[in-house]
């Protein structure tokens, strides 16, 4: 997307504010950037350095904060799960602004002050949770702000409540649905919506959530590092996109290797500037999701930049015999088998001097094993050039998750 005259002046003013803030991080990276140098698109790209999820933790604790501690009135941070954690800080207009734009993602999505939302993403450090209470109250919803876990409380409050909007990752409200369909409680749930973030996920799994709950679903996006979910959302016109609040951010989309834009359409690494935040600004920050820009306008008449729903992250590649495989790739694969459920899970190995990859998949009762097995390493082998072991079990066998699932399990470098 090209930058407007608007973005260029509020980046020229990011630059100036954090060169002149003292912090040794932002020192370093802009000491031979001169702010009024940058006046093109051309001259963004060519002078202004990417910013990666390492120079983050580099920088742990507050390493960050281009704001004196006084003006600090939180902090977040990331799992910390592949390394060090990563600390952002806020000020209260950037508490204030992330609120504004997760209440615009519960509009955008067709929800209003009467609807009552239960929140199901954890609290504390990570951002979720709190991130959808702030934009619900800001909307003036009623927040049922469970967290995560304790299904069996989950489910109680949903029907003694009416809760009508759910928002979790896409694991947990499979789980739910799950339950939900298990008890034979539908008819004493009244949802009408579901939020569903942090993790990407497939239109088998999508399909099945529906399916069940009988009601909408919208993808969020965002990330810690920049704000937490709530930077974009899809609207009431379903397969239109996502919507990019690029008031707040700017985005690009850039292919993986290069660094250089991709062509409209075509898919690259989601890249990330924030335009006006104060506590942690970041500056073309390689977020390793993977997507492509939606040419044109929406049908809801916004003007908001699209992106398509998250791919998959350059960083969940695995290479199996010269392939690239993501999870996309099997979901790919697994959508066209009847009978097969969103579930999978697949485990590369090196077994007697090669790699093997096998899929374990998840099939409704009175479906043939045998041939939905066939089929899928056929399908395998004619998309990729490459024949998995099928493994195939019964809808619910493979382990459920309250928080995100890990489907591809590489242990040839253990």
């Amino acid at each position: 997307m090209k930058l407007t005259e608007k973005q260029l002046e509020q980046i020229r003013n990011q630059i100036k504010r954090v060169k002149a803030c003292g912090n040794p991080y932002y020192t370093e990276r802009f000491k031979n950037i001169n702010p009024e140098d940058i006046k093109t698109q051309e001259d963004f790209e060519n002078l202004v350095p990417f910013c990666s999820k390492q120079d983050l933790r580099d920088a742990y604790p507050l390493g960050l904060a281009a704001v004196p501690d006084e003006e600090i009135v939180r902090i977040h941070s990331s799992s910390g799960t592949t390394g060090a954690p990563v600390i952002i800080p806020y000020t209260q207009k950037d508490v204030d602004d992330w609120a504004v734009m997760f209440a615009r993602c519960y509009e955008l999505a067709g929800i209003t002050k009467k609807d009552r939302i239960q929140i199901t993403p954890g609290y504390g450090l990570w951002t979720a949770g709190i991130g959808f209470q702030a934009g619900c109250e800001k909307l003036g919803a009623m927040a049922i702000p469970m967290g995560p876990g304790n299904t069996e409380k989950q489910l109680q409050m949903m029907q003694d409540l009416g809760s009508t909007v759910i928002c979790a990752t896409s694991s947990y409200a499979l789980l739910l649905a799950e339950q939900v369909e298990a008890r034979k409680i539908g008819n004493n749930i009244k949802l009408k919506k579901g939020i569903i973030g942090s993790e990407r996920w497939g239109e088998k799994m999508r399909e099945r959530i529906q399916k069940i709950f009988g009601i909408e679903l919208y993808d969020i996006y965002g990330l810690t590092e920049c704000y937490g979910p709530g930077i974009g959302i899809n609207c009431t016109e379903q397969t239109e996109g996502i919507h990019i609040f690029d008031d707040y951010v700017y985005i690009e989309i850039l292919d993986p290797v290069t660094g250089k834009p991709v062509e409209e359409g075509q898919v690259g690494e989601i890249t990330l500037t924030t335009l006006v935040k104060e506590g942690a600004p970041l500056f073309r920050f390689r977020t390793h999701d993977l997507a492509a820009f939606v040419p044109g306008k929406c049908k809801c008449g916004r003007s908001y930049p699209r992106i398509t729903q998250i791919l998959g992250r350059s960083d969940d590649m695995v290479k199996v015999k010269g392939n690239i495989i993501f999870p996309s790739t099997i979901e790919d694969v697994i959508k066209t088998v009847p009978g097969t459920s969103s579930e999978y899970r697949a485990l590369i190995e090196h077994v007697d001097g090669k790699d093997q990859i096998t899929i374990t998949v998840e099939v409704e009762g009175g479906v043939d094993r045998s041939e939905v097995a066939i089929t899928i390493a056929y399908e395998f082998k004619q998309k990729y050039n490459l024949t998995p072991l099928v493994k195939v079990v019964g809808i619910g066998e493979l382990p459920r998750s309250e928080k995100k699932t890990k489907r591809i399990e590489d242990t040839r470098y253990n």
